[in-house]
């Protein structure tokens, strides 16, 4: 018997409930105006995006070439999306966070392939990818976003940093620099309570395809361990970003 989710009507009901049922208790608990639409919208939005990638992921895995194209791409998300966070706009200055995105997870795969500890293969490396550039796209924003909501909260202090002297980078990094290490506590809670809590995708992904419990588990350690590097370079980076001005 097969462990996957069986595809069919029963499936489709038991996301429209679960969508509907995250909806409403958003909106019930006044979590915010407009957000238990954003729930709705979200939930569509990745349905027919996981529909399409779906069908687009088996012709993209037959060639290095188009698997190179497609973690391309990836990074341009990513770092659209943790530019918006952080600037609020799609365009300007947020398309700086392809440096921290970039900067984290390049290392680290070239590291992960060179040593053979992840296969060089297209079925390996994208989703490998994947989960880093989605590790340092989370880190980037919430990073950044903190650390510029410091500077504006803790003005005076900065503005006192400067009249003592200090450079205006100095200034912002003695001001930021500890609501930025908030970027980091995600990927810290996760590889703290692993197996304790939760079971990661990873290893919950290798154990349906077919490996054994211990080999699913060095796996997931892998992908642990390696987010912890992406995220850590992505979030020194990023708060160098926000003290030297680079969001504007």
């Amino acid at each position: 018997m097969s462990a996957v989710p069986e595809l069919g009507p029963v499936l489709v009901l038991v996301l429209v409930a679960l969508a509907a049922f995250a909806a409403l208790a958003v909106r019930a608990g006044g979590l915010g105006p407009g957000l238990g639409r954003d729930v709705l919208v979200v939930s569509v939005r990745a349905a027919v995006q996981l529909a399409a990638v779906s069908l687009l992921i088996a012709a993209v895995l037959r060639s290095a070439g188009w698997t190179a194209v497609f973690v391309a791409g990836m990074v341009v998300v990513a770092a659209a999306t943790a530019g918006r966070r952080i600037t609020g706009a799609t365009l300007g200055p947020g398309w700086w966070t392809l440096l921290p995105i970039v900067a984290g997870v390049a290392p680290v795969l070239v590291l992960l392939l060179a040593s053979t500890a992840v296969p060089s293969r297209p079925v390996a490396v994208l989703p490998i990818a994947g989960i880093f550039i989605g590790g340092a796209m989370s880190a980037t924003g919430l990073t950044g976003r903190r650390a510029l909501d410091e500077l504006t909260t803790r003005r005076g202090e900065y503005e006192g940093g400067l009249a003592l002297g200090l450079l205006p980078r100095d200034a912002a990094l003695e001001v930021c620099r500890p609501a930025a290490a908030l970027g980091l506590f995600p990927a810290l809670d996760q590889t703290r309570t692993v197996g304790l809590v939760t079971l990661p995708g990873a290893f919950v992904g290798v154990l349906l395809g077919g490996a054994d419990p211990v080999e699913a588990g060095a796996i997931q350690l892998l992908v642990l361990v390696g987010l912890l590097a992406v995220e850590s370079i992505a979030v020194l980076i990023t708060l160098e970003l926000v003290a030297t001005g680079r969001f504007g």
